[in-house]
């Protein structure tokens, strides 16, 4: 049996191509996605120990907002047996663009570079600040992004906002600092570093040194308010740190990777089905010989393990070129993962790969091969194989219906008995899970009305063969429903997240309507109160301006709470809740729902607040507001009793409006005009908000889409195995049909109609599926969220797929139209 096994392996080659595609497919995205959390994790580790080799011990604050004093180091430094020991001082410092404005939305982070051994600034251009007050260094990225080059000056904000001139004198690597990343970093001697961020101690302290028991004298000297660590240690917490957001993106590839071996064990499952029917005689003749059922089981399985095996291996290279081709994209993209890494296959990975596809083919080869041990050696004496009538059955019909009224059932609850928030997305998920079991078990049911449905445009318009093809596609429903349930899981899929894509743009433009009402925005980086009012009093002397908001905001003490207290001037109407702001003014306040339930308030009821130019004061609750609809502060307060309480404390933002019919660019030049000479204050459109959180969104769903093709691939590649192997089952029937009169390119148009049908099926099915479990995921992610169904999308995916499976049957219609009608007559 080993032999025949090999041998119909050797002289089917052809006909498993198309499963060890889809096995190589699925296995190369999963062991790419391991190669490449391999590749990113092992660069993370390497410069994280290559740093922190230089150190041997380390002393951190236990609180992470809190600093270590200087008289702690001097401490440290005075050890025996300490060669060195040097504070790292670290704050924000904002960087000022050739534009004269700060720049990004936070400020930049100022770090000390210190030198000697325990100097770990990875200068890739250029040398360090060195011992120079007038020096400084920049991450290669700002530098990049904003035109900066070695040689050139550059100013600098201090926590006061004063303005200072440094020589940039190198580029630096942030490493595996994700928040640097993200702020950009400025470099410094570590005196300037000080006297720019006003940093009152050190936010940690290296120390090298050879003598035994360094770690306990430190720890001695540091005492138990710190936080001690060896270099090891130091360099595991950094590499787990910067781990954190590769693992999470690597986790999400690893989910797309599963889903297209799932479509992958549909399509292979399908096959081995299909192979195991036209075998029938073949296995027949077998028993008849003597061969066992167990034998007859046991070669289909090694068929299936010798095809895994052979295709995950192939898959393996393709996951090691997959994750090489990952690397090279995201390091054009300057992404703040390590790229610089060669991609390398571990064991572990290759045992997960290989593992993967023979489980998957294995498995999925398991009820084909115990179909074949059923077939009973009186088959080998029928003239011709009859194919299996298909019965719906009443286990079916009960098992399916269970499980749709529960996957329904699931996802109501999800939706109205939780709110918003990852339970109830978990809930709406399992509900998911089960209709689509349900209409998976199904799908051989609904393949006929469907079929009937979707063929019927193109029976009337291509006649014999149209009519023909409806009914070829509908006549095997059980073939039919795994054949289109493998582009159902894709299409599911990519409605879902188009679905889920538009609703958010449309929920969260909603939102920004009624929560930026305004056309510009001016602020600082952190929202702190920056902006003169001098600003908005020049503003308003602007005609072509409609209306402008000053917000100012300070810290406070409210009911023995730090809390945000507030102000507003100018033509605000505030979202009140409950309660009035009727006459607001002095002895009154208002107060956000969310900081009212916080402190404990009610309307009527009676706050203490501390103040810095009156004391303690007394206010009185006279409205709670819509935190969801309000742009007011958390705890607001009438202008006058404000600059009473805190002094003439600058804005926090400034809120502008043009009038109707005003150019937006002649508008956005008077607003840009005013911010002019104050370099911390930002300008903000209303448009530009709009269109960085559009341009987010549109690249979320070019990725998915582009992750999700893979299951697509995959799913057209079983309809063309399925027709393949169909039309190789039905070698006799199409040689009738063309003994009858049927021509060649109607036989084709007959085989491409059949698939195009099939196609249809899957989409049409996937549409419904994705965009009402996309209206729940909505509904379990969102408050208040608004449903969208992108039709144009929708239709797309609709005629992409149909068009697919046109594609996926051009070689299996055309071999069926080559064949000899005389040899396939006598050999069917």
């Amino acid at each position: 049996m080993l032999r025949t096994a090999l041998a119909g392996l050797r002289a089917h080659r052809l006909r498993l191509l198309l499963t060890a595609l889809a096995i190589l497919l699925g296995v190369g995205f999963i062991a790419g996605t391991f190669v490449l959390n391999d590749t990113v994790q092992a660069a993370f580790s390497q410069r994280v120990t290559a740093d922190a080799d230089k150190v041997d011990v380390a002393v951190l604050p236990r609180d992470a907002h809190a600093v270590l004093p200087a008289r702690l180091l001097d401490r440290i430094r005075a050890l025996d047996g300490v060669t060195d020991a040097q504070g790292l001082v670290r704050g924000p410092a904002p960087l000022l663009g050739r534009d004269g404005k700060t720049v990004g939305s936070l400020p930049t982070t100022a770090l000390s570079v210190v030198r000697g051994p325990l100097d770990r600034t990875n200068v890739v251009s250029g040398t360090g600040p060195g011992t120079d007050d007038h020096a400084a260094v920049l991450d290669e990225n700002t530098a990049k992004a904003q035109g900066f080059r070695i040689g050139d000056t550059i100013t600098v904000l201090d926590h006061e906002r004063g303005e200072h001139r440094f020589e940039l004198v190198g580029l630096i690597d942030t490493g595996v600092d994700q928040m640097l990343a993200v702020t950009g970093a400025l470099g410094f001697t570590p005196a300037t570093t000080q006297r720019l961020t006003g940093a009152k101690g050190y936010r940690e302290i290296d120390v090298a040194g050879d003598a035994p028991g360094l770690e306990r004298a430190v720890a001695a000297a540091a005492g138990p308010g710190h936080v001690v660590k060896t270099g090891d240690e130091l360099a595991a917490d950094l590499a787990r740190a910067a781990g954190v957001e590769a693992r999470s993106f690597t986790l999400a590839l690893l989910l797309f990777g599963i889903v297209a071996m799932m479509v992958a064990a549909l399509v292979i499952y399908n096959t081995f089905n299909i192979l195991v029917a036209q075998r029938t005689r073949e296995m027949a003749l077998l028993r008849c010989v003597g061969a066992t059922r167990a034998q007859v089981f046991g070669s289909i399985l090694l068929e299936s393990a010798v095809v895994g095996a052979l295709a995950s291996a192939l898959g393996l290279l393709a996951g090691y070129g997959l994750a090489a081709l990952a690397l090279t994209v995201l390091g054009v993209f300057d992404t703040p993962l390590p790229t610089d890494a060669t991609a390398s296959l571990t064991p572990a990975t290759m045992a997960i790969g290989l593992a993967v596809g023979l489980l998957v083919t294995v498995g999925a080869a398991v009820l084909p091969a115990r179909a074949a041990t059923r077939v009973p050696p009186i088959a080998a004496l029928r003239a011709q194989v009859e194919e299996p009538a298909f019965r719906t059955g009443l286990p079916r019909l009960i098992v399916s219906g269970l499980l749709l009224v529960a996957g329904l059932g699931t996802t109501a609850a999800g939706v109205l008995m939780f709110d918003p928030g990852q339970l109830s997305l978990v809930v709406v998920v399992a509900g998911g899970a089960l209709t689509f079991l349900a209409v998976l078990i199904l799908g051989p049911v609904l393949v006929k009305p469907l079929s009937a449905v979707v063929g019927r445009l193109p029976a009337r318009l291509f006649g014999v063969p149209g009519r023909l093809a409806v009914e070829n596609a509908a006549r095997n429903p059980g073939r039919a429903a795994t054949t289109t349930v493998a582009l159902t899981i894709g299409v599911t899929l990519m409605t879902l997240i188009s679905v889920v894509t538009a609703s958010t743009r449309t929920t969260m433009t909603a939102q920004l309507d009624a929560q930026f009402p305004i056309d510009y925005l001016l602020a600082g980086q952190e929202r702190d109160p920056v902006v003169p009012r001098a600003v908005a009093a020049e503003l308003r002397r602007r005609p072509e301006l409609s209306s402008v908001v000053q917000i100012r905001e300070v810290r406070a003490t409210v009911a023995g709470r730090r809390v945000d207290v507030g102000t507003y001037s100018g033509p605000i109407t505030p979202a009140v809740a409950s309660g009035s702001m009727t006459g607001f003014g002095p002895g009154q306040v208002a107060l956000n729902e969310s900081t009212a339930r916080d402190l404990g308030a009610r309307v009527g009821d009676s706050l203490s607040l501390q103040t810095a130019e009156a004391g303690r004061v007394a206010l009185r609750v006279t409205a709670l507001l819509d935190g969801s609809q309000s742009s007011l502060p958390p705890v607001t307060v009438a202008e006058g009793p404000f600059d009473r309480y805190f002094g003439a404390v600058p804005d926090t933002m400034v809120m502008v409006n043009a009038k109707d019919g005003v150019p937006p660019e002649q508008a956005r030049k008077l607003v840009d005009a005013a911010a002019a000479n104050y370099p911390v204050v930002q300008v903000t459109s209303s448009t530009e908000v709009r269109g960085e959180f559009d341009e987010t969104l549109d690249m979320v769903l070019m990725i998915v889409t582009g992750l999700l093709g893979l299951a697509i691939l995959i799913s057209l590649l079983g309809i063309a195995n399925t027709l393949s192997l169909s039309v190789h089952e039905r070698t006799r029937e199409s040689a009738l049909l063309r003994a009858l009169g049927l021509t060649r390119r109607q036989l084709r148009g007959m085989l491409s109609i059949e698939a195009l049908v099939l196609g249809l099926i899957g989409a049409l099915v996937g549409v419904v599926l994705g965009g009402v479990f996309g209206w729940a995921a909505m509904m379990a992610m969102l408050a208040d969220a608004a449903y969208s169904l992108p039709v144009p999308q929708v239709v797309l995916f609709v005629l992409l797929s149909g068009l697919a499976g046109v594609l996926a049957a051009v070689l299996p219609a055309r071999r069926a139209a080559r064949a000899s009608i005389v040899d396939s007559l006598a050999t069917g």
